[in-house]
């Protein structure tokens, strides 16, 4: 009994202490999702929280060149011991901390006991020394875009008024469906022309989700075609910083405090870095 009473609380205490992860992904590139995952992780610190920012593309990662960083490690270095999870953070706008082009997860298959539990003892600091956990994902719906999505609280699947754009955005979803994923999912529509072409674009998709997969999708909000978020990538900087008072700024913020607000770790018996290294096994 008095094991019991000693494993349950060390339960809680872990659910209590373990930050929310949010992961931003797509399906298709191209829709603006680096950028929309950047500039939440931003309007997020900004709000006197501590956010941690996790490029999880293993080949095309830029949410530094996003922030004009400039990091000299990433999670590679961290799974050969040559560095610290401190050494390959680095810090960005707002007190932002970033963990940049994640390269080198492929490698977890190949990997001994002894590595995967150093690794899993790193990286799983982040979510008791943070508030929120933000994830941007690589395009498409691999193993490991996969392993990121499924093992999160929320996921934030961003599409576009483009045909394949919806398409990609539906097959995300099925596959949350489909692995029985226990969070919540929600879509941004950005690139919308109007509001209204936004709003058409979710029911599309939530629609077929409830009607074809039983699953309940929710809406984000819509993003209108704003060439200053081109603008603000081109200086490296993101939008809500370069552009504070634009109407794409505003947008992203309100944005950011929806999802803050449902962004509570799920009750489960494993932490978001450890169900993201077993899927790799």
């Amino acid at each position: 009994m008095q094991n019991e009473a000693f494993y349950l609380q060390q339960m809680m205490e872990n659910y209590k202490s373990r930050a929310g992860t949010l992961v931003v992904t797509s399906g298709k590139g191209g829709v603006g999702k680096t950028s929309i995952a950047v500039n939440l992780a931003v309007c997020m610190a900004a709000s006197n929280k501590k956010v941690l920012l996790f490029d999880a593309d293993m080949s095309l990662g830029n949410v530094d060149i996003l922030m004009d960083l400039n990091s000299r490690y990433n999670v590679s270095h961290l799974l050969s011991g040559r560095r610290s999870i401190e050494e390959i953070t680095c810090t960005g706008p707002a007190g932002l901390e970033v963990i940049c082009g994640a390269s080198g997860l492929a490698e977890l298959a190949d990997i001994g006991d002894f590595q995967r539990e150093r690794l899993l003892s790193e990286l799983s600091r982040l979510q008791t020394e943070n508030d929120m956990i933000v994830i941007d994902t690589a395009a498409g719906i691999s193993k490991a875009v996969a392993g990121f999505c499924l093992s999160a609280d929320h996921v934030l699947v961003v599409a576009t008024p483009e045909a394949a754009a919806i398409t990609d955005a539906y097959a995300m979803i099925k596959l949350l469906a489909k692995n029985a994923f226990a969070g919540r999912i929600s879509v941004v529509v950005n690139m919308a022309e109007t509001m209204a072409e936004g709003r058409n674009v979710y029911r599309q998709i939530a629609n077929a989700a409830t009607h074809f997969l039983g699953a309940n999708v929710y809406g984000a909000g819509v993003l209108l075609r704003d060439e200053r978020l081109t603008q603000a990538v081109r200086m490296r900087k993101p939008v809500v910083l370069a552009y504070p008072k634009s109407m794409i700024a505003t947008s992203l913020l309100e944005l950011a405090a929806r999802l803050s607000n449902g962004m509570q770790a799920q009750p489960r018996e494993q932490s978001f870095f450890r169900k993201v290294v077993d899927w790799f096994f």
